[in-house]
């Protein structure tokens, strides 16, 4: 299709040429002067994407492994150390830690020996009474205690068992008459789970050598 132009009568000044205005796309007159073409609108460049840092890598330490078992002979696959120098109990089974517990052995005035014991036979409540082994317990140094989860390690009255009254001093001082003494979900752990027969080894206290079979 031709552009039909219609010329429109425009009063103009003297000596001045009407202008004709700019239509996209078509073509320019010989003689006829133009309106310049709009000035396309500036293109805005985006400000440049600043990338977060990267953090840097988080580094763990493993724990360290826990301490091996005693090396002593059990065919249960339990073992028990008794360490006097942090008054701790830990119990292994089959090689792996599976309690830990704070402890208060024998005080000075009736110390814990050291040495390797057996479990013997358990007790799930029972009366301790210092007659048996020549105190009586009416002196100032006997008693008679009603104790709960009691495990015999010898046979001249030494004992791992539940003793909720020292509680405060487990893990802190030695104030028994020569037994281990725990809490109560401590003393039911290894009243529930030791059985006959299993090694607990007492380390670190003042006491002498404990003797085997007594």
């Amino acid at each position: 299709m031709g552009v039909v132009l219609t010329a429109l009568a425009v009063p103009a000044a003297a000596g001045a040429q009407p202008l004709l205005p700019y239509i996209p796309g078509l073509p320019s007159i010989p003689g006829l002067p133009t309106s310049p073409s709009p000035t396309p609108p500036a293109t805005k460049t985006p400000p440049p994407v600043t990338k977060a840092p990267t953090p840097p890598p988080v580094t763990t330490t493993p724990a360290a492994p826990a301490d091996p078992a005693p090396p002593v002979a059990t065919d249960t696959g339990w073992v028990v150390l008794a360490d006097d120098a942090t008054h701790q109990s830990t119990i292994w089974h089959n090689g792996k830690v599976v309690n830990t517990a704070p402890i208060s052995m024998g005080s000075n005035a009736h110390p814990t020996p050291n040495g390797t014991y057996y479990t013997k036979e358990k007790y799930r409540s029972m009366y301790m009474d210092s007659s048996t082994y020549g105190v009586p317990s009416d002196s100032p140094n006997g008693y008679r205690t009603y104790v709960e989860y009691a495990i015999r390690m010898s046979w001249d009255g030494i004992f791992y068992h539940a003793a909720p009254w020292s509680v405060a001093q487990q893990g802190k001082t030695d104030v028994s008459h020569g037994c281990i003494n725990v809490s109560t979900e401590n003393g039911k752990f290894a009243y529930d789970n030791l059985p006959e027969g299993t090694p607990i080894v007492v380390r670190g206290t003042v006491g002498g050598q404990y003797v085997p079979g007594s």
